[in-house]
């Protein structure tokens, strides 16, 4: 079975680049295209994907705007907003209309291909950048609730995970993607990626930045 994607966004140049991508992977089927969040229902009644891309800033109805009426409507469609905003208060707005994926549109072909996958599998996905933003804000503010910023001794969980894949949670709250930990630890990103699938599994968390959040708060990372 094929996941079925809509995208809606108001550049055609860009959406044209995010089909070619998309349906050159054998598993994905782009079944409709938009230009701009008013059309965001009808396409998802008229198409029914299972996954829609959707630019956060376009002309008529912005995309947080458009997610919240579409799964208002449609609960069980899953939205992967696109935008070049890495503030994490768009983040949070996009995610609290019930998004579960938030990627850049700096991102690269396999940022996409994975986030699509990992959403359609029913999981959630942050572009690394923003998990990045997301994990030094979340770093302050428990920073602030203890009364200031008390250094924390890293406590490596080496009784959960390997060497290697303490190296790779270490990378991940960094903020860094797949392909910039494998260049970092000398290892190819198919390796990077069934590490990254070891430390979810043994930490019983859906995707990385869960993860990462894990990490913090025990202790097991650094965060700059």
């Amino acid at each position: 079975m094929k996941t079925r994607i809509a995208i809606i966004d108001d550049h055609q140049l860009f959406r044209e680049g995010i089909k070619r991508i998309l349906e050159f992977e054998g598993d994905f089927e782009v079944v409709a295209e938009g230009s701009g969040g008013s059309e965001a229902l009808s396409i998802v009644e008229t198409h029914r994907p299972d996954l829609v891309l959707m630019d956060i800033n376009m002309p008529d109805i912005n995309g947080v705007e458009a997610t919240k009426q579409l799964i208002e409507a449609y609960p069980d469609t899953k939205v992967v907003v696109l935008s070049i905003h890495d503030d994490e208060n768009y983040v949070m707005r996009a995610l609290q209309t019930g998004a579960t994926g938030y990627l850049l549109k700096e991102m690269d072909a396999d940022t996409l291909i994975e986030a699509v996958r990992v959403v359609a599998e029913g999981g959630s996905y942050l572009h690394p950048k923003v998990t990045h933003n997301l994990i030094r804000e979340y770093r302050r503010l428990a920073m602030e609730k203890r009364g200031g910023a008390v250094k924390r001794e890293v406590r490596r969980p080496f009784h959960l995970l390997t060497r290697r894949e303490c190296e790779v949670l270490q990378l991940l709250a960094y903020g860094k993607s797949n392909r910039a930990i494998g260049e970092a630890l000398c290892i190819s990103e198919k390796t990077v990626k069934n590490h990254v699938s070891s430390i979810l599994q043994k930490l019983n968390v859906n995707d990385r930045t869960q993860a990462v959040v894990v990490a913090i708060k025990n202790g097991w990372v650094e965060v700059r």
